[in-house]
């Protein structure tokens, strides 16, 4: 029988629970899961060894189904498990620095993106943004590091309230900043120069699945002709959806939107609470990636060179109909 070390199941709540919130941020955390699982492991072989590593990866797969990052992290380290190994402490070595080597370059990413995104931010911009996004943020924070005057509109984003803690972060750097609720994107678009958001997940045709109400946010800037712009590391791109495979949209906890006993008093009322959105390709201007800055058209060569994903790895596509996805 397998016993979870904490570090994993602790991890895996945590991101069931949102503490540990933001595709970077959870696949990061997974991975260093993973190798505190690996370095403590008492495997008695090779094989078992992989077992187990393989059985602590699928407890952190199933926590979110819609951040793709979460298994792009995973394939990528669990890549170093496979072929000529002699020993399981070579194993361990192997699987160790894989590990940290995607922690590493995960954040050196953030960086990356926030040093072109900014180069798209110009003196006296309005910049709408949506969510807690890491990259989104990077970019604000490099161009007002590097002398460029701009303010801010940041969303309520309800349930969670994810604005707080951006517009908490904006102003601790001296940006200056609108709070918004949720609903009021449209009437202040006609303010609004760029829009910058992040994503959980990348499609292959370049839709961007990401916190709910940016598709709507998307949709107020392509009416008033106002661009937008995604940052999403090369690992949010989805290579499943090649072969047509839709990415989930998580729906959660209905206690997120109401009381239980407020909904208890109201048995006629069904709560739904998708946390992310499908943006199409359309309504998007640019991706930018810690590879350059890309439309969203060519999304496919990320996943396709940057990735390591080969067809012959895809499992068949679902028959029956998805929740979201590639449009």
């Amino acid at each position: 029988m397998i016993r979870w070390s904490m570090t994993v199941s602790d991890t895996a709540e945590k991101i069931k629970k949102m503490e540990i919130r933001g595709a970077g941020r959870i696949a990061r955390a997974a991975v260093a899961a993973l190798r505190d699982e690996a370095e403590r492991a008492t495997a008695p072989d090779l094989p078992a060894f992989r077992e187990a590593i393989g059985h602590a990866a699928g407890l952190l797969l199933a926590t979110r189904p819609t951040a793709v990052s979460l298994p792009n992290a995973v394939h990528l380290v669990m890549g170093s498990l496979s072929g000529d190994i002699h020993s399981v402490a070579e194993a361990k070595e192997r699987f160790s620095a894989a590990c940290t080597r995607f922690i590493t370059r995960s954040g050196e990413a953030v960086d990356r993106i926030g040093t072109i995104g900014a180069r798209h931010i110009r003196d006296g911009d309005v910049v709408m943004t949506h969510c807690n996004s890491e990259t989104a943020l990077a970019c604000l924070l490099q161009a007002h590091r590097n002398g460029t005057r701009f303010e801010v509109f940041a969303t309520e984003v309800r349930p969670r309230n994810q604005g707080h803690l951006t517009i908490r972060t904006l102003n601790d750097a001296g940006i200056r900043t609108s709070f918004i609720v949720d609903s009021a994107a449209r009437y202040f678009m006609k303010e609004v120069d760029l829009v910058v958001v992040g994503a959980d997940a990348v499609t292959v045709n370049g839709a961007v699945i990401n916190k709910i109400g940016t598709s709507q946010i998307a949709l107020a800037a392509h009416e008033s002709r106002t661009s937008v712009m995604v940052a999403a590391e090369t690992y949010k791109f989805a290579p499943r959806t090649i072969l047509g495979e839709w990415i989930e949209i998580e729906e959660r906890d209905a206690a997120e939107v109401l009381t239980p006993e407020v909904a208890a008093s109201l048995p006629r009322v069904r709560i739904r609470n998708p946390a992310f959105d499908v943006t199409p390709p359309g309504y998007i201007d640019l991706i930018v990636t810690e590879e350059g800055a890309i439309p969203p058209q060519m999304a496919y060569l990320i996943i396709r060179d940057y990735l390591g994903w080969e067809i012959g790895e895809f499992a068949l596509p679902p028959s029956g109909p998805g929740a979201g996805g590639c449009p």
